[in-house]
């Protein structure tokens, strides 16, 4: 007997042109995708591949033509004949705005990308006054797995979704409050060990500022012995179950120091279990 497999449509694919260069996507691509296809570097925070994007860092906006307003670009998507500017002046001046708010407000020492993009766009937080910031609190430090360091947090929501259904589906953390005094919290507010956390670390792996953080790098971090150009990463799968999950190890001094995920990876869509992401003491 032959078995006869349905012939999929071919995906239509849409024509647009991003700072002057004509591009062509697959339909439903967004802006992002279409500019990252031309190898334009356009800054996120609040973005990434594995989670639903929610709009609230405004970092990756785009200037559309016909658009009233700056649009992002993680989220629009890619529609024929747009023409799309990701470097104008308007939109520089959005960009550096934001990150002079967020550097001025968050302390960003651990988030090596935005000060690339201070730098970029010449921001600067300063002009808001010596020593701004708004959120300044202490660490947080509850458990022998990670800490949190809300004086680093911009509200990215990137761990809210990721403990959430778009990945663990344990719901331990939300925002609590609105306007100025929101902020991320445990039902409740209770101490992270008596929350529903099943320190999964998932929203370690999605927080792009530092603000969650493993203790091992915390405390590598706070003795000064953290030290990125001696360190090298290797794949491998974890060794705990059979759902073969794929980890990428931090290594430094010949001692694990980080393990994490690939987002891209078909098994994990970088997301891991407390065994992946913390249980890798025993190698040692």
């Amino acid at each position: 007997m032959s078995l006869h497999l349905p012939v999929l449509p071919e995906r239509r694919t849409v024509e647009l042109t991003v700072d002057g260069a004509p591009v062509s996507v697959p339909e439903g691509a967004t802006l992002l995708d279409a500019c990252q296809k031309l190898g334009i570097d356009v800054p996120t925070l609040c973005f990434a591949r594995n989670l639903a994007p929610v709009n609230v860092c405004r970092v990756c906006v785009v200037e559309l033509a016909g658009a009233r307003t700056l649009v992002p670009s993680c989220s629009r998507k890619a529609e024929p004949g747009m023409v799309v500017a990701t470097d104008s002046e308007r939109v520089r001046l959005s960009r550096r705005l934001v990150l002079e708010l967020l550097a001025s407000s968050v302390d960003l020492s651990t988030a090596p990308r935005v000060t690339e993009y201070l730098a970029r766009y010449g921001a600067r937080p300063e002009r808001f006054g010596p020593g701004a910031q708004t959120v300044a609190q202490p660490v947080k430090v509850d458990n022998d797995l990670y800490v949190r360091d809300y004086g680093k947090c911009i509200l990215c929501m990137k761990c809210v979704q990721a403990c959430g259904s778009e990945a663990q589906n344990t719901f331990a953390i939300a925002v609590a409050g609105r306007g100025f005094p929101a902020h991320i919290s445990t039902e409740l507010d209770v101490p992270l060990p008596e929350s529903a956390c099943v320190y999964c670390g998932n929203c370690i792996g999605v927080c792009p500022t530092g603000a969650l953080m493993g203790r091992t790098e915390h405390e590598l971090r706070a003795a000064g012995a953290w030290e990125p150009e001696r360190q090298t990463e290797a794949e491998t799968i974890c060794p705990y179950c059979g759902v073969g999950c794929s980890l990428v190890l931090t290594v430094q001094d010949d001692r694990i120091v980080r393990a994490a995920s690939n987002e891209r990876s078909e098994v994990t869509r970088g997301h891991l279990c407390i065994k992946g992401r913390f249980g890798w003491a025993f190698v040692r």
